[in-house]
């Protein structure tokens, strides 16, 4: 039994120590890693405006909903990971942080430009609109010798029939294409184009291509949008938060270590190792689950480290109790995590019931919060109870007559 649980202890010790060893660079590589959220990582916080347009006084939350989708839709083709996106339906806004974008100013363009496609005579009148845009890319038409840049655009069958009939309509005349208000082609049609497909020529380089294509995929904001606030969090102060939100969590992690030692030396050492553990998994929890590491979230995995300490307080505490009744070492530690489990069990219900009314109700920051703690709860809830409980059994059961003092009670002489 003694050999049995020494060769259990060091697998466990060798496993926990191969998992942390293997998780620091997949947790910690800043592209493929936890993402990080705007107040750690920089990116910019917009507040959007909706106006009505020409046509309507009234903006509905129809509108509303339809705009925060397109808006979704061009966020994502940015490539920005686990981006906030909230509408405030009584003010008419949409709220929108992306975190880690290279160009924030061209971003802000993209989201706000109303991207209406219109198709008109030289009179102005609309002869076609771009609600019957199938698809647009952005390509190099290398054809004249040079390089030029282009959107191929695709009409739906719909769609494909009428443009047929404006451009045979409109031979040898000039058909001028508009993009919101801005006339940006103006070609003279020399054949009638019935394969519902078309070509957008002008522009200065692919990119600029690609995000006009993008916007005319995403379709056209059903309301024009204006930016009302606005402000940028930089790149180097998200990594001076992030720097000192590590360091925090490392004084108190040595903190914490260190008054286990000293309170309940073996019980706190298993302690220290099950934190160990605790994070990991949290850390690993956040990262399959694709949660975004914001300093709320940062500040609810620091709240349920504590909590986690406290558990094992709890615990240890039972135990020192019950081994100066005079009970041994293994009747000891057995009584002592079966009598605190219902205490340890209701005080976490209760806080996981609070944490899932801030996940709720509460807003990203508070969300990031919320998330954070109810993972941390659950989390310690097994290295407290459950791993912490082994590993005790295990070395109690190496040699049950050890010297109680090493569990922070002084032997009676």
């Amino acid at each position: 039994m003694k050999r049995g649980n020494i060769i259990k202890l060091l697998i466990t010790v060798i496993l926990v120590i191969a998992v942390v060893f293997l998780s620091v660079e997949p947790l910690s590589n800043p592209e493929s890693g936890i993402p990080l959220g705007l107040d750690l990582r920089g990116g910019v916080h917009l507040v959007l405006q909706a106006e009505p347009g020409k046509d309507s006084s009234t903006i509905t939350n129809d509108d509303m909903d339809k705009a925060r989708a397109i808006i979704e839709q061009r966020v994502n083709a940015l490539g920005v990971s686990e981006p906030y996106i909230q509408v405030d339906y009584q003010k008419k806004r949409i709220i929108v942080e992306l975190a880690g974008i290279d160009n924030p100013d061209e971003a802000v363009e993209l989201l706000k430009t109303t991207a209406k496609l219109t198709f008109r005579d030289s009179e102005g009148n609309i002869l076609l609109d771009g609600s019957k845009l199938k698809d647009a890319r952005a390509a190099v038409d290398n054809s004249s010798g040079r390089p030029n840049y282009v959107v191929h655009i695709t009409f739906t069958p719909e769609g494909a029939n009428e443009f047929a009939k404006i451009t045979t309509d409109m031979l040898g005349k000039n058909l001028a294409i508009y993009l919101d208000e801005q006339m940006i082609q103006n070609p003279v049609v020399r054949s009638p184009i019935v394969n519902g497909q078309g070509q957008i020529e002008g522009y200065s380089s692919l990119e600029e291509a690609a995000n006009y294509a993008m916007l005319l995929r995403s379709g056209a904001l059903p309301v024009s949008m204006s930016i009302v606030e606005k402000y940028q969090v930089g790149a180097l102060l998200g990594q001076e938060s992030l720097n000192k939100s590590l360091n925090a969590c490392l004084v108190a992690l040595i903190f914490i270590f260190l008054f286990m030692l000293f309170l309940y030396r073996l019980p706190g050492l298993v302690a220290d190792f099950a934190l160990i553990l605790f994070s990991v998994i949290v850390l690993w929890v956040l990262y399959g689950i694709g949660t975004v590491l914001t300093l709320p979230g940062i500040a609810g995995f620091v709240l349920s480290l504590g909590m986690t300490l406290d558990l094992n307080i709890i615990v240890f505490e039972r135990i020192k109790e019950e081994l100066k009744l005079g009970k041994s070492l293994r009747a000891a530690v057995d009584a002592g995590f079966s009598r605190a489990f219902i205490t340890v069990f209701d005080s976490n219900l209760t806080t996981l019931f609070a944490a899932a009314a801030l996940f709720l109700l509460g807003s990203s920051s508070i969300k990031g919060f919320a998330i954070t703690l109810m993972i941390g709860i659950l989390v310690s809830l097994f290295t407290s109870i459950t791993f912490t409980r082994w590993i005790m059994r295990w070395i109690v059961g190496i040699n049950p007559r050890m010297n109680k003092a090493l569990f922070g009670v002084k032997e009676v002489g």
